[in-house]
Formats: C-alpha cells, sequence, structure tokens
C-alpha cells in the first residue's frame, strides 16, 4: 500500500510579510505575472509593487476575470507565455489562486500563491476546482506539484471579511472529519496514494485549533486585529486544512458542498459555508459518531454564524425531490462518498441532509437562535 504526502516547498506567515513578495519572488525568477483583482490591487498594489521593484524584477500584471474557469486558466498561461513570464504570482481569494495554479502548470512556470482572505486551504493545494461562468461546480484538476512558495499575511487577513475568515473555519473543519472518515477505508487521497500519519496528525491539529480558538479568532478579525488566536487559525485554515485534505483524504461533507453550488439559491454562500452543512450531513451519515461530538461541531459551526440548516443556505422548505439531484451525485460513479467504509445510496444521502437540518435546527433552538 503506497503512502503519499504533498505539500508547499515553502510556507511564509506573518504580520506585514507581504512587503517581503519581492525577493521570495525573486527565489523563484525575474519576470513574475501577478494575477488579481482591480480591487485586491487597490488595496495592496503599492505594497507589492514597491517590493517587487526594490528586488529588482520586472512584473507583469494580469487581471483576474473573476471566475475559474478552464478559459481563464488558459487565457493567463497564454499571457504569460507571451510576456515571457518566468513566475505566476496569484493574489486574492482562492478562484484567482486557483487560476493562478493552472496557468503556472501550463506554462511550465513557478508559483507564488498569496491569499488576501482565509476562506479555503486553495493557498497551499496542488487543485483547482473548475467552475462554469455562472458560477457552476464543474470539477477538480490535480496539478503535478503544489505551490513553490505561500506567502500569507495575517495583518491582511484580519483586515478581510470576517464571513470570509468564518467560512475557511468550515472548510477547515471539514478536513479531519473527512480525513478520518477516509482513513478508514484506506481510501486513496488526491496526492495517489494512502494517507500517511503525519498528514493524518496535521489535520486533527487544525480541527483541534479550530474548536480551542475559532471564536476568539473571529472576534479579533470583526476588530480588524491579529493576535495569537488569529494567527492560529489562519495557519489551521490555510496550512493545516491543505495539508490535511489532499494528503488525507476527502469525502461526504465535500461531496454535498461541490452541488449546492449549482442551486440558485446558493449562489451567494462561500465555499466554506457550504461545506459546513456538509459537515452535519456527514455527521449525520456516519454510524460511529457519537451525538455529543456531533453537537460539540454543530455548536461551533453555529457560534461562528456558518450554515447548519436549510434555510441557512436560503433553500427554504427544500423538497426530498430537490434533494435527489445531490443524492444520486453522492451516490454516483466517482462521488467522495465512496471514500467511506460503508456504502452510500441516493436515499442515505438524502435523509443525511434532511436529519442535519433537523439536527441545526435543534441545536440553535438551543442556543436560542433563529
Amino acid at each position: 500500500m503506497k503512502m503519499v504526502l504533498i505539500a508547499p516547498r515553502k510556507y511564509v506567515q506573518g504580520r506585514g510579510v507581504l512587503a517581503e513578495i519581492g525577493p521570495y519572488l525573486k527565489m523563484l525568477g525575474q519576470r513574475p505575472l501577478v494575477l488579481w483583482d482591480g480591487m485586491v490591487r487597490g488595496l495592496l498594489g503599492d505594497t507589492v509593487l514597491q517590493s517587487v521593484d526594490a528586488a529588482g524584477l520586472e512584473a507583469i500584471e494580469a487581471t483576474f476575470g473573476g471566475e475559474a474557469t478552464r478559459e481563464e486558466g488558459q487565457r493567463i498561461a497564454q499571457l504569460a507565455r507571451e510576456q515571457h513570464a518566468d513566475v505566476v504570482a496569484g493574489i486574492g481569494g482562492g478562484k484567482a489562486i486557483d487560476v493562478a495554479k493552472a496557468a503556472a502548470w501550463g506554462a511550465g512556470l513557478k508559483l507564488m500563491t498569496v491569499p488576501t482572505i482565509a476562506a479555503t486551504d486553495a493557498p497551499t493545494s496542488a487543485a483547482t476546482v473548475w467552475y462554469d461562468a455562472e458560477a457552476n461546480f464543474l470539477s477538480f484538476e490535480c496539478w503535478p506539484f503544489n505551490p513553490d512558495i505561500v506567502l500569507v499575511d495575517t495583518q491582511v487577513i484580519a483586515h478581510g471579511p470576517p464571513r470570509a475568515f468564518a467560512a475557511g473555519m468550515g472548510d477547515a473543519l471539514s478536513t479531519w472529519v473527512e480525513a478520518e472518515a477516509a482513513y478508514k477505508s484506506r481510501a486513496a487521497n488526491i496526492a495517489g496514494g494512502v494517507t500517511t500519519q503525519a498528514a493524518l496528525a496535521i489535520a486533527r491539529l487544525g480541527f483541534e485549533l479550530l474548536m480551542e480558538y475559532g471564536v476568539e479568532a473571529l472576534r479579533a478579525v470583526r476588530q480588524k486585529v491579529v493576535t495569537p488566536a488569529v494567527e492560529k487559525i489562519v495557519e489551521a485554515n490555510v496550512l493545516h486544512s491543505g495539508l490535511g485534505f489532499e494528503s488525507g483524504g476527502l469525502a461526504t461533507a465535500h461531496m454535498i458542498a461541490n452541488p449546492l453550488s449549482n442551486y440558485p439559491e446558493c449562489k451567494g454562500f462561500m465555499h466554506g459555508e457550504k461545506v459546513s452543512f456538509g459537515i452535519v450531513t456527514q455527521l449525520c451519515l456516519d454510524e460511529d459518531v457519537k451525538t455529543s461530538e456531533m453537537n460539540r461541531i454543530v455548536d461551533f459551526l453555529i457560534a461562528v454564524g456558518l450554515p447548519v440548516t436549510f434555510a441557512d443556505l436560503n433553500l427554504h422548505q427544500v423538497t426530498r425531490d430537490r434533494l435527489r439531484a445531490i443524492g444520486e451525485a453522492c451516490a454516483g460513479p466517482g462521488s467522495l462518498c465512496h471514500n467511506h467504509c460503508f456504502q452510500v445510496t441516493v436515499d442515505d444521502a438524502i435523509d443525511a441532509m434532511l436529519a442535519a437540518d433537523a439536527v441545526g435546527r435543534a441545536r440553535k433552538a438551543a442556543a436560542k437562535i433563529d
């Protein structure tokens, strides 16, 4: 049985490290293509470009088109080739970073990722999640290697939207829940083997940090301040979650979240918010989960404002028939639900979603939250 663990070559995190982007880029090349959107450039452009210039590099700027489509990845790769770039730096949210990964591998270049929010584990991973132009989930694609350098400025993260920070906790919390499930069946991870004990330990550490420091860290981000709790949760959201999911394994939580992206009512929700409901669904599906542990996790998700009911996802009074498309995806070929040590049928998945909604409503009622 082959075990595989994958990871970035260098991970850098701390307050103000964005000002060091030039020297770090210089480790990788001389002509960096910087991919960002107009808002990110407006906020961080001076810091980035001054550092790049001081390092004696010539930056090539590219504006992210707004959606992680294959066409966008091909466009940026072609631009990088035309401009003779030798490294791609993706600066922004998960979708901009995913396009930067695709462009770098498409053009055969080095890669740096610079998240401006801690909403997903995209910055450390070797995968791109593809959507169509209408933001419907299509698939994910795995690249040969992870980013060369991940640069995470916690001052930037702390000044980002608290909602994005909380969504990152939803995505990160699923890492241990899913990795543990995949380990029980010795399911293959997306790294190309089964999990190592190191990956499991990292996934578990991220979970424990979230449960201990998550609420406190979110409180600090709402005040736009960097505290030790914020540093711990940024590390959990970005590093532990990224290493844990790729080298640990995925299961039902993400299998529920991905097709939710295609429901019109869910278009405005972030990835980690949809994963949050997927976590509750997986807990309801797995007979090994104790009620006390389920309640503990659901109560945490409620405390940081993440969805745990259909109503939280704007799916008010959703019918069983309407949920069948997700159930069929869960039971269908290639489903992440097959990573469990038990079979998941269409009805199993639908029942678990309905049970998750009931659990979420009950725990919110107990906490006197509408």
